[in-house]
């Protein structure tokens, strides 16, 4: 079980936040910071808590081809996290463009509307049961 947490969320009482995190950690739960990025985080709770995932918010993939500060962002989020052992998401995925930006940068995942809509789970079932793919025809290799 993968449980997503906010920035905002690990900040409002750390020793509390720390103390729980670990009880869920060693219960086998996988833990992931939500919107990594837009919070105020120090860096230093990285290395505290025990972290296993950073989904990098869509704010800085929606720019990251028309804005070069926002790809150097995305990019040392994906090395940072990588030198951490740390799995990391792409959010808001909405072009060939980001999507490939992304995989080029060894980002683990990928996750937007590139990829499909929201649907429900009996459309998803007949996706997958048909042997469909969810990436796009122009990006299988």
């Amino acid at each position: 079980m993968q449980r997503p947490i906010t920035e905002s969320i690990l900040m409002r009482d750390v020793e509390s936040t720390n103390s729980v995190l670990h009880s869920q950690s060693d219960m086998g739960i996988r833990l992931s910071i939500d919107d990594f990025g837009t919070g105020y985080s120090s860096l230093n709770y990285l290395r505290r808590f025990p972290i296993n995932t950073l989904k990098i918010d869509k704010y800085f993939v929606n720019q990251l081809i028309a804005n070069s500060d926002d790809a150097t962002i995305v990019q040392a989020v994906i090395s940072m996290g990588k030198s951490l052992h740390q799995r990391l998401i792409a959010e808001g995925v909405e072009t060939q463009e980001q999507y490939a930006f992304l995989l080029a940068e060894r980002c683990d995942e990928r996750q937007g509307h590139y990829f499909g809509f929201p649907m429900v789970p009996q459309s998803l079932a007949a996706i997958l049961k048909a042997g469909a793919s969810l990436i796009p025809a122009a990006d299988q290799g």
